[in-house]
């Protein structure tokens, strides 16, 4: 057996689907939650053994975002397609806007590449990651393969190189999953019928978020976490506008208000999936945590920034 590769979740703070349509988006990695892969002899050419799913997937027959990856990495480095199976397990929920395609792809990568003894930087996986993920999402916007791969906060315009930038402090959230699955390939899907309906509706809908987004860094780099919070409960607000919303996700935002949370939306394609919350502290990240858990949700706390 080779080693461990690994690759982190993430959520989008600010500009979920905007970021289609040319808007900047803030995307965090969830480094606490990972998929892994790693790869021992096989037979026949490349099997994945999606190991939650129980599931073996052999690449010559099957078109899949993990077929379209490893031929890719067989072209950059010329090389036969090795009799290998490559074992992958996530603790990544799907469906749920974390990231999680990009997540098991990515450690995919990684695992094939180093099995073939090629050193992939950050751009390059993300860009192969890329590829596959339009067999997931169709008209992918390209963040989710960018934080994975970095592994850093990223502010991120589509077709432009992503900025990777440093929180001014530590920011505490909370993750609330409504349990329902919510492919990010239909919320787009919807979102771009709405667009093509009434395009000056939908298009100032994105303006706003937009402003919302670049503050958003601002408030992020600067530390500032109460306008983080008040941010995020706008942009929360225009997502729900552009159709994205729904009733579990608006219970569990508002349980984590009512804890007193800075603010809270969803996040990633909506549509059920997951919200996030900003708490204050430590105290107020474990109520809100502890709240959503009683009303029957799963949660979780992560942070992203300097580590206290």
């Amino acid at each position: 057996m080779e080693g461990r590769f690994t690759a982190p979740g993430k959520i989008i703070l600010f500009g979920e689907h905007a970021v289609v349509y040319g808007k900047p988006a803030i995307a965090i990695p969830v480094s606490g939650m990972r998929a892994t892969a790693w790869s021992e002899p096989g037979e026949n050419g490349i099997t994945i053994n999606a190991m939650d799913v129980n599931k073996k997937i052999k690449l010559s027959t099957d078109k899949n975002q993990f077929s379209v990856l490893a031929q890719s990495i067989l072209a950059i480095t010329d090389r036969q397609e090795p009799n290998l199976t490559i074992n992958l397990t996530s603790k990544l929920p799907q469906g749920s806007g974390m990231g999680s395609s990009a997540a098991t792809s990515t450690a995919v990568c990684r695992a094939l590449s180093g099995h073939l003894g090629v050193d992939l930087d950050a751009n390059e996986i993300s860009e192969l990651v890329f590829e596959a993920e339009k067999i997931v999402h169709g008209t992918p916007s390209g963040i989710d393969n960018t934080v994975v791969a970095y592994e850093m906060p990223v502010y991120f315009i589509k077709g432009q190189n992503p900025e990777t930038f440093e929180p001014g402090k530590l920011f505490r959230l909370v993750i609330g999953d409504t349990g329902i699955e919510a492919p990010t390939k239909e919320t787009v899907a919807n979102v771009r019928k709405a667009w093509q309906n009434e395009p000056g509706l939908m298009e100032g809908y994105f303006d706003e978020i937009e402003k919302i987004t670049r503050n958003g860094k601002i408030a992020i780099e600067s530390g500032n976490a109460e306008q983080v919070g008040e941010l995020m409960d706008e942009n929360h607000e225009l997502l729900n506008s552009i159709g994205v919303g729904h009733k579990i996700l608006e219970e569990l935002v508002e349980i984590a208000r009512e804890k007193g949370a800075l603010g809270a939306k969803l996040t990633g394609g909506g549509g059920g999936g997951n919200m996030v919350a900003l708490a204050e502290d430590k105290e107020t990240q474990k109520k809100i945590c502890e709240a959503i858990t009683e009303a029957g949700y799963s949660a979780y706390q992560t942070s992203f920034g300097e580590q206290v």
